[in-house]
């Protein structure tokens, strides 16, 4: 395997994780919706990192996934049908970290998060011709 698919792979596995924590922890009881919100967030990002690694394209390390989002449009238009899901997520990277920023989200919220992460890894997985399901 070749550096870049190999690079590719273990951004994508990352998400993967990411994705795994955020549906295990909707299903606890008195589910840490915080916690839900920032994977979703960290599995778009990953998403939009190893799609960006695909292009050659270096990227800042930073965490805005609308500057990422804008980024990957650059190289394919069709991500701007993610612009909703960046929008949604984009806050969580940071906002649910610090108690300064702290409020209760709500499940139907964290939930929303959850899937709209779903939704970025089926298309990323798409253009990078990932063809098994994640379910």
């Amino acid at each position: 395997m070749d550096d870049k698919r190999m690079i590719i792979k273990r951004w994508m596995l990352k998400a993967f994780r990411d994705l795994q924590t955020a549906r295990t922890m909707i299903r606890a009881d008195d589910p840490p919706t915080d916690i839900v919100c920032f994977h979703s967030q960290q599995c778009a990002e990953k998403c939009f990192k190893a799609f960006l690694v695909l292009m050659d394209q270096d990227f800042p390390k930073v965490h805005d996934l609308t500057r990422i989002l804008q980024m990957c449009i650059i190289h394919d238009k069709a991500f701007i049908d993610l612009e909703d899901e960046a929008t949604f997520l984009a806050d969580y990277a940071v906002e649910v970290r610090y108690v300064s920023d702290w409020r209760d989200i709500p499940f139907n919220e964290a939930s929303e998060a959850l899937e709209k992460a779903k939704n970025v890894m089926a298309f990323v997985r798409g253009k990078l011709g990932i063809e098994n399901n994640i379910e």
